[in-house]
């Protein structure tokens, strides 16, 4: 069974020129390419919905897990009491992109190719896992953050623009989701102390004001504990319209 999936895995890899195939192992008298391959490889030919990035993977450590699921497990339900701050996960995709700077429209091909930035490493766990979650209010947003191998700033620790990176994607979401589409206005940065490799921290972001067009934004980046504070931060977005973003 294994040799006739590999076979229509191979066809369906020639009508779509931008998917990768899997380097062929060495021929075994089982299969020639394992069935732990096939398996990772057949819902992305055989579904159209998106792959969610911000659902639980093998990579994941234990202490990601945890605050996963007790963020997870105060999501808001129908008709709930809000007793205390509810939690809605956000879905995380890669971006459709239909057009670049100056409106103009890119080929499906290049579109099927284009990642979002933190989302353009494939291999789960290599560089940015993460997950976030707003609340009801959506006065703050929570990030679940854990720091792959490939992000190494300092030996073992995470390199400062990963750092910077992860902050503007935790507070643009935020500032997103309160009025979208938004533009980063400024970022200002403080770090404290680093951040080791395969570590998970968390990185909260608070909406502190409103001026018109204007959101303000506060953001740190702690131990899941709380007792080490890794960087402080603050942003200002702008909203802009869909016709500004396209006219570059």
């Amino acid at each position: 069974m294994a040799r006739n999936l590999a076979r229509i895995l191979r066809g369906c890899g020639s009508l779509v020129p931008f998917m990768k195939t899997p380097a062929r192992p060495p021929r075994s008298s089982s299969s020639s390419i394992p069935v732990r391959t096939l398996v990772e490889m057949l819902p992305s030919l055989f579904s159209s919905k998106p792959r969610d990035f911000s659902l639980p993977n093998s990579s994941w450590g234990e202490e990601m897990m945890r605050l996963y699921e007790h963020y997870n497990g105060h999501t808001e339900t129908e008709g709930e009491e809000n007793q205390e701050r509810k939690w809605n996960r956000l879905p995380s995709y890669n971006r459709s992109l239909k057009y670049a700077a100056g409106g103009v429209y890119l080929s499906k091909l290049i579109q099927s190719k284009a990642r979002l930035f933190t989302r353009n490493i494939r291999d789960p766990g290599a560089a940015f896992e993460y997950v976030l979650f707003i609340d009801k209010e959506k006065e703050k947003c929570v990030c679940i953050f854990q720091a792959g191998h490939l992000l190494e700033g300092p030996p073992g620790h995470v390199h400062g623009g990963a750092i910077a990176t992860m902050i503007d994607t935790v507070t643009g979401t935020h500032a997103s989701a309160i009025s979208a589409p938004v533009l980063t206005a400024n970022l200002n940065i403080d770090y404290r102390s680093p951040i080791p490799l395969g570590s998970t921290v968390l990185i909260e972001s608070t909406l502190e004001k409103t001026e018109g067009r204007k959101l303000f934004i506060s953001c740190k980046v702690t131990s899941t504990d709380g007792s080490k504070r890794h960087t402080d931060a603050t942003a200002l977005f702008v909203s802009v319209s869909i016709g500004h973003l396209l006219k570059g």
